[in-house]
């Protein structure tokens, strides 16, 4: 059958038959599901991992790539192969296109960081190297396959990628016939699609539930607007599942098969990492936690208790100095710590009475700088053990002591950019803040500083390296407020960026 017919009748029986026909273990391995124990006992459910940072590449990306490109013909294969990619898929097609011996070229923004780039042409594949963001890579992959005659091998969007993706749905129901709900992983929607469309056409009972991150929903997006749409940014910290635009094949499969959708935030996605580590010792990419990160903000919305539950560990190709960021923001998307600004008396004795309110709660940071008053305001860190109620009774103590505070704990800025940043002011200026997402290459903030930084007074900056392939940094300028001209730069520019300059934390830390 070709693609095209799949395509016209890829529900039902016929998407059943691909993925039986699906010949993923050419390429890929059957990867375990496995108990996490530890998980199950604090959630009060039987949660499973399905393992597919045990593929060859670390990734369920060959299922699909390899399962595409076994259905090229002789002459496409003669000719080759290209696709564009900054991460997984790019080492499912040079991997594929190795065991096919089919010649392939790998498109690349030249931000991708070094360790996936020599995994790719460790592969034997050609990378190219080509601007900042991927639909600037994909715009090339697209003039190479034109101008050389090769076959575009899609990262989601068809049918074959779609029935060798849903073979992980088969093995679920193999492994584990009894499952109650299983939670996918949402990007451009070819896992969720294949997953969903498997399992309810042959266990219907079996809920499948999407989760995506909040800042690269396309998938809501597209319910809420009965098609696919573009969102206009996404935030890459969750690269694998970072697309502005999920396809219209998974749409239709994921809006026919899915039972519900999840979003959650970076935070939580940096809990599951760690949840996964401590329970099998996996390192999980924060793309391959997303599923977990749904799972567990689901079980606690609906109350779910004694199901057998299973997710998706979807990779682990992630960089080692992301780690630490990861690290970092994992206590707070578990509500195991809680951030404020406090505001005590500057004199000797006085933290000490402020941790007597803590009332034997661990402090796990302590920032502050003296400004020459008879007030410091402090960014302190307090360990819980009872959640984010804990966190709520926490500044309700610190209230009922006469103290002044601010829960900082969900203000990204302050997470990001303020807990490194304590201690100075700029008193008489008038600033607006905003947080930019830098590409991490040369010349990034040579170009940032001639377009913004030459004209408008710059009165405050930070950035800190999290080993992705962008940054975040934060700056303020003086006097741009209304101004015309700023923006037309900041545009100009093609940086994300956002207004954070009504953040609590930097109204009570750094602004006058």
């Amino acid at each position: 059958m070709s693609t095209e017919e799949l395509a016209d009748r890829a529900n039902g029986s016929e998407l059943l038959r691909a993925v039986l026909r699906a010949p993923v273990y050419e390429a890929a391995v059957v990867t375990p599901l496995e108990v996490m124990d530890a998980l199950s006992e604090r959630v009060g459910n039987t949660v499973q991992v399905k393992r597919e940072d045990r593929q060859p590449i670390h990734s369920f990306k060959v299922r699909g790539a390899y399962t595409r490109m076994d259905g090229l013909s002789r002459e496409e294969r003669a000719r080759g192969v290209v696709t564009a990619s900054a991460g997984n898929h790019a080492q499912g097609v040079a991997l594929s296109a190795s065991l096919l011996g089919v010649t392939a070229v790998v498109v690349m923004p030249a931000t991708t960081a070094p360790i996936k780039v020599d995994a790719v042409r460790g592969h034997g594949a050609e990378v190219v190297l080509v601007g900042d963001r991927f639909d600037v890579a994909q715009a090339e992959a697209l003039r190479l396959a034109d101008s050389r005659g090769l076959t575009y091998i899609p990262p989601f969007d068809d049918p074959l990628v779609i029935a060798g993706q849903g073979t992980i749905g088969l093995e679920l129901i193999q492994q584990d016939a009894h499952l109650d709900r299983v939670f996918v992983p949402v990007g451009g929607g070819g896992l969720a699609a294949g997953v969903a469309g498997l399992i309810k056409n042959l266990m219907p009972g079996i809920k499948v539930i999407g989760v995506e991150p909040e800042d690269a929903a396309c998938l809501r997006a597209a319910l809420e607007a009965g098609r696919p749409v573009d969102l206009p940014e996404v935030s890459r910290f969750a690269e694998g599942v970072a697309v502005k635009r999920i396809g219209d094949q998974t749409f239709d499969l994921c809006r026919r098969h899915l039972d519900d959708v999840v979003t959650v935030g970076s935070d939580e996605i940096c809990a599951a990492v760690k949840d996964i580590f401590e329970d099998v010792r996996a390192v999980a990419e924060p793309a391959g936690a997303v599923a977990l990160a749904g799972l567990k903000k689901y079980v606690a919305a609906h109350g779910i208790q004694g199901e057998r539950l299973a997710h998706i560990l979807s990779g682990a190709n992630v960089p080692f100095d992301t780690l630490r960021y990861i690290s970092e923001r994992a206590e707070i998307g578990e509500h195991r710590e809680a951030l404020f600004g406090v505001t005590i008396p500057d004199r000797a004795g006085a933290f000490l009475a402020f941790v007597g309110v803590l009332a034997g709660r661990s402090v796990t940071e302590f920032n502050y700088r003296a400004d020459g008053t008879d007030r410091a305001r402090i960014f302190v860190g307090v360990q819980l053990s009872g959640g984010a109620a804990e966190g709520r009774q926490i500044h309700d103590n610190l209230t009922a002591a006469g103290y002044e505070s601010v829960d900082l704990s969900d203000d990204d800025t302050a997470k990001t950019h303020v807990r490194y940043m304590i201690g100075g002011r700029s008193p008489g200026v008038e600033e607006e803040v905003y947080s930019f997402e830098f590409p991490e290459h040369p010349g990034a903030l040579s170009r940032f500083l001639t377009e913004l930084g030459t004209r408008w007074n710059i009165t405050m900056f930070h950035y800190r390296s999290h080993g992705t392939d962008y940054g975040r940094v934060l700056c303020a300028f003086e006097g741009v407020r209304d101004d015309v001209d700023f923006a037309a730069h900041v545009a100009n520019l093609g940086y994300p960026c956002r207004d954070v300059s009504t953040s609590p934390a930097l109204s009570y830390f750094l602004l006058r």
